[in-house]
């Protein structure tokens, strides 16, 4: 027998202790206080009857003595939580990992997987053998300990009460090697997977996991397969006409027989447009939405059945998307008069144009972007970024040639070698140009060569000391450039490109994965509101707020009182929509076995049994004294 709790020298130094008190109140108790009295004979027949019972009297007040005894007794040994060695040397080590990932909000399983799963795990902590040790884990996109390696049935219980399904996808191989380096050196390790299988291989960066003599088992959640989810969905506005946008989503049948569903999308809280669709089994169908308008911040796509039904997975039937902001930017053209350039600046409403002339450059204010129409004055602070148009003399950032004239019979002057990729190409068809004449601009080595002719670089792209510029080497009234619908767009997409407006699809952020979030670079900390209202704060590094998310919907973050960005985050993980339950779970080539015995009520810590003990001797005593059997 082995004492875990309060060592045996300490017991027995409390037990002298305790036990001499005892002793000492039980014998004050038993003084008697002499009183007088009179009429002596009236008394001689009772102590003559108190003579003759003063044994069994005695006998009684030490049968007192002795449960008061054998109270303290019980107390102290239930202190010491005996056990015997067996007991100690063979108990188990268990960790449970609990599958939290979305798929666990299916509703095959009344009122959810996760919710059966809790029950389950509270089944095998009420299981526990007196020797077995616990610990509970959650495991979606990150694993989380809910609890120390415990055989505490309330610490346990409150560690499974706090397990809450997210909107990401599990890391198997995470929580296995999490589970692996936590039992390494105990006896009888053991790893249980509560889980609807749904977890993928076991295999990361690292390999495959290598679970070694650890013994893992498997407990299976979820009966029922149907759902329909969203898998894609992202939205971006036209460059030229910011008040309209088109939308690209992807819905997924993962059910193995057709299906009717009705698609609502929503414009900052208002349908937009409805849609039933039939889609195939286990088809992927992408939907594209041109021209539409209506919203001005976010968008929402909802998908369910069209005779009114519900699917197992509610998590994948709604998607958010947030509209790129469409905000004004200041652009300052410094120019002696150019009809092309002030009419091509006036197709977009939502530029904000000063025009004056070089002589009074600089404008007051401060500019997103200056444009420098065959002037070369030294840059201004408040500038912003930098187009040259036709740039001359010497307070540029690259070197200007001497001009070429387009007078070459064999050769046309014109661009000869473009870079199409190039954002502000985009939309754009230049290799037609006619330029009659043109400056050569050289560039240092890390600028971009956008264009050029057979006499070089004729238009460049760069940055110095972190300002952009863009040089275009030619005035364009001598050149056919304004008359085509391209003159507009490449102005256009250069400012678009100095204001870093993202035109391309904007997809919302994944969950399960770590974000990098545009912050102020000048905070060390920000403000997350998550969809559900509760707030964190989240570490900012070089202009990039971090944060591993794992709920689906809008977001906020906020580095100070006038600086807040809305963002949106999604599920669309076709792999997690499959909610097919597993039965059986294979980890590097192994199959779980199936959860061990954990029998309800059933413990074996004997202090339990001492303290029960405590109260029926307790009992006993209130009994016997009321009944004035050991008084």
């Amino acid at each position: 027998m082995h004492f875990v709790g309060v060592p045996l020298a300490t017991l027995l130094q409390i037990g002298a202790l305790a036990g001499s008190v005892v002793v000492v109140f039980y014998i004050l108790k038993l003084r008697r206080r002499p009183v007088a009295v009179p009429f002596e004979k009236l008394w001689e027949r009772i102590l003559r009857d108190k003579e003759a019972t003063s044994l069994f009297s005695q006998l009684k007040r030490f049968l007192s003595l002795l449960l008061q005894l054998a109270l303290l007794a019980l107390l102290l040994l239930a202190l010491g939580d005996p056990r015997p060695a067996a007991n100690i040397l063979e108990g188990r080590n268990i960790i449970v990992l609990v599958d939290a990932s979305a798929s666990m909000k299916a509703t095959d399983a009344a009122p959810s997987r996760i919710d059966a799963a809790k029950d389950e795990v509270k089944r095998m902590v009420r299981g526990l053998s007196g020797s077995d040790r616990m610990l509970i884990a959650q495991m979606d996109a990150a694993v989380t300990p809910l609890s120390t390696m415990t055989s505490e049935i309330p610490d346990l219980e409150a560690a499974v009460a706090s397990i809450k399904a997210t909107d990401a996808s599990a890391d198997f191989a995470r929580a296995l090697r999490f589970g692996a380096d936590t039992l390494r050196g105990l006896s009888s390790p053991e790893i249980i997977v509560v889980s609807d299988g749904a977890l993928g291989p076991a295999v990361d960066g690292a390999g495959p996991v290598e679970l070694g003599d650890v013994r893992i088992s498997y407990l299976p959640i979820g009966s029922r397969a149907t759902n329909v989810a969203i898998t894609g969905f992202s939205v971006r506005r036209y460059p030229l006409d910011k008040s309209r946008y088109e939308v690209m989503l992807e819905v997924t049948n993962t059910n193995e027989e057709p299906v009717d569903v009705e698609l609502s999308l929503f414009g900052d809280g208002q349908l937009t447009d409805l849609s039933q669709i039939r889609l195939g089994p286990k088809e992927r169908l992408p939907r594209f939405y041109p021209n539409l308008s209506g919203a001005s911040k976010t968008l929402e796509a909802k998908i369910a059945y069209a005779n009114g039904s519900r699917d197992d997975l509610p998590a994948d039937d709604h998607a958010f998307a947030l509209l790129p902001e469409r905000r004004r930017a200041r652009v300052q053209v410094v120019t002696t008069g150019n009809m092309f350039l002030e009419a091509a600046l006036l197709l977009d409403e939502y530029l904000e144009v000063t025009s004056i002339d070089p002589s009074r450059y600089p404008a007051k204010g401060n500019f997103d972007v200056t444009i420098f129409d065959g002037v070369t004055p030294n840059v201004a602070p408040g500038s912003g970024s930098l187009l040259y148009l036709n740039p001359s003399g010497e307070n540029v950032p690259f070197e200007v040639g001497k001009p070429v004239e387009d007078t070459d019979p064999n050769y046309r002057l014109g661009f000869d070698e473009l870079d199409e990729k190039h954002p502000i190409l985009r939309y754009t068809v230049l290799s037609d140009v006619n330029i009659g004449r043109a400056r050569p601009l050289k560039g240092e080595k890390e600028d971009k060569v956008i264009g050029k002719s057979y006499k070089g670089p004729i238009l460049i792209a760069g940055s110095r000391a972190g300002v952009k510029f863009v040089a275009l080497g030619f005035d364009v009234r001598e050149s056919d450039f304004p008359l085509r619908i391209s003159w507009p767009l490449f102005l256009l997409n250069t400012i678009n490109e100095f204001v870093e407006e993202d035109v391309q699809y904007i997809s919302s952020f994944r969950t399960g994965t770590v974000w990098q979030i545009p912050a102020s670079s000048a905070a060390a900390t920000a403000t997350l509101e998550l969809p559900d209202g509760t707030k964190r704060e989240v570490p900012v590094k070089d202009g990039r707020a971090v944060f591993l998310g794992q709920q689906a919907g809008f977001y906020k973050l906020s580095t100070g009182p006038d600086e807040t960005t809305t963002f949106a985050a999604n599920l669309v993980d076709p792999a997690e929509s499959v909610i097919k339950p597993a039965t059986e779970l294979v980890v590097g080539g192994r199959a779980a076995g199936p959860v061990g015995e954990f029998k309800v009520g059933v413990r074996r810590e004997i202090w339990i049994y001492l303290l029960a003990a405590v109260l029926l001797v307790t009992a006993i005593e209130w009994l016997t004294y009321h009944r004035r059997v050991t008084v």
